[in-house]
């Protein structure tokens, strides 16, 4: 049995080491790939998906639907690859459908083949109207995880204006160190960073992102760094005050859930217990009164 063992542990250490040496010598063929210009299959695929997004009707796609451009903002898709391969999933994903809706079509009996024309047009409107719809489901999920975070923002701004950092060197803190905490605005603020050191000025690049995200709660964090980098540590009572606001909001917000929710519970107790309760107080008595009636 210790022989076994042995002879196991030595076959888990000999397979750790090979696939480790896979692995770098995987490494060095890429690095060496990477060198003569040529690419790996999934940047070629990513590579052939913004070719497709960056054609011309991709480009008229993108360019035509202004609502798929701010729900991409919304949702932190601000590069022209992730804009690319939006667009190349809505052309693609309709001919996908219309083709799928073709091999149905042709597998139908004779007499069912007539409609195949609605088929096809339901597929090409399901294909298309189905990635925004997604789109927007995505986008409306990142609003709230921002505005959960806000919460959290603020006192975590506080704590570091009394330190005695500035605001950008506080927002630059947040966006390096605070990912595990509020991960989303740290991934906005990194970009609005990025924007300041090319020489952009903080307030408007602020203003811009809070635009584009169309977050309430942001909106107003972001007005009042706007007042920060202008009066100073005076609009301290501003962020204390909207925090106050955000908590009596929340509040509201939970009280509202939890009235919905025993509405619910009422009409779940009235379907399901109310008859067990009426079997067992209302059953002994129809018991006896079918005995009596059969006696």
């Amino acid at each position: 049995m210790a022989l076994m063992l042995s002879a196991l542990c030595l076959f888990a250490a000999f397979a750790l080491l090979a696939a480790q040496a896979i692995g770098q010598w995987r490494a060095r063929q890429r690095v060496a790939r990477r060198l003569q210009g040529r690419l790996d299959r999934d940047e070629r695929l990513g590579d052939w998906l913004q070719w497709l997004g960056s054609s011309p009707w991709g480009r008229r796609l993108q360019r035509l639907d202004g609502e798929t451009q701010a729900l991409l903002d919304r949702l932190g898709w601000r590069r022209s690859r992730q804009r690319a391969l939006f667009a190349a999933v809505q052309l693609g994903l309709p001919v996908l459908a219309v083709g799928m809706a073709l091999l149905l079509a042709h597998g139908l009996p004779g007499e069912n083949r007539g409609h195949w024309g609605v088929l096809l047009l339901c597929a090409l409107g399901a294909g298309y109207l189905l990635p925004k719809r997604l789109l927007v489901v995505a986008a409306a999920r990142r609003q709230r995880r921002i505005a959960e975070e806000v919460s959290l923002l603020i006192p975590l701004l506080r704590i570091l204006f009394e330190t005695g950092l500035a605001v950008e060197q506080a927002l630059r803190v947040l966006a390096l160190e605070g990912r595990s905490l509020v991960p989303n605005i740290s991934d906005e603020l990194r970009l609005v960073l990025q924007r300041v050191d090319s020489g952009l000025a903080l307030g408007p690049e602020l203003e811009k992102t809070a635009r584009l995200l169309a977050v309430d709660e942001f909106i107003d964090t972001c007005v009042i760094l706007q007042q920060l980098l202008v009066q100073g540590s005076g609009s301290m009572k501003s962020l204390l005050a909207l925090k106050e606001l955000l908590d009596d909001r929340r509040l509201t917000g939970l009280q509202e859930r939890v009235s919905k929710m025993s509405a619910k519970m009422s009409a779940v107790m009235m379907v399901f217990l109310f008859p067990a309760l009426l079997i067992v107080l209302a059953g002994p008595g129809f018991s006896a009164l079918a005995r009596a009636l059969g006696s």
